[in-house]
């Protein structure tokens, strides 16, 4: 018993630990994307930036999803980009040595960082991502059927 827990608590230490490598990662792309407009001022800043960022999207965004549920759905979705920003605006404003220049340069900053983040999840297959593909056996053909194609209507 205390073996499977040991086992699962490195399994969880390492399933952050690869996040929170991935959202540094797409932090990073999104300050070369946006120079002037996101920037930080040294490696512990961005990790600082990137850990705090998927700090609030563990707690704070699911909040703002279940607060904002009416004007995501009449968005058909699209207004998570604005919950996505305002995040990252306020990792920008709390952080003294991360700088997020306004509203825009947030929500162009939040779209990569979702763009690359989701890319690299799927690579290294975090994130809980999974693709299965199985195949079922045909039904065995029943007598008196025709043997051919049946199309329901």
């Amino acid at each position: 018993m205390r073996r499977l827990k040991r086992h699962q608590k490195k399994r969880g230490v390492k399933r952050f630990l690869q996040s929170w490598v991935i959202n540094t990662l797409a932090v990073l792309v999104a300050v070369s994307v946006l120079p002037h407009r996101i920037h930080y001022g040294s490696w512990v800043d961005l990790l600082a930036a990137s850990l705090l960022l998927g700090i609030f999207n563990a707690v704070l965004r699911p909040i703002l999803m279940l607060l904002t549920f009416p004007i995501l759905l009449m968005t058909l979705g699209l207004f998570r980009f604005v919950i996505n920003a305002l995040l990252l605006l306020l990792v920008g404003f709390i952080l003294p040595n991360f700088f997020v220049d306004g509203f825009w340069a947030a929500f162009w900053g939040a779209l990569v960082i979702s763009i690359i983040s989701t890319l690299l999840n799927i690579l290294t297959g975090g994130g809980g991502t999974r693709v299965r593909v199985h195949r079922r056996r045909p039904p065995p053909d029943s007598p008196g059927d025709g043997g051919g194609p049946v199309i329901d209507v």
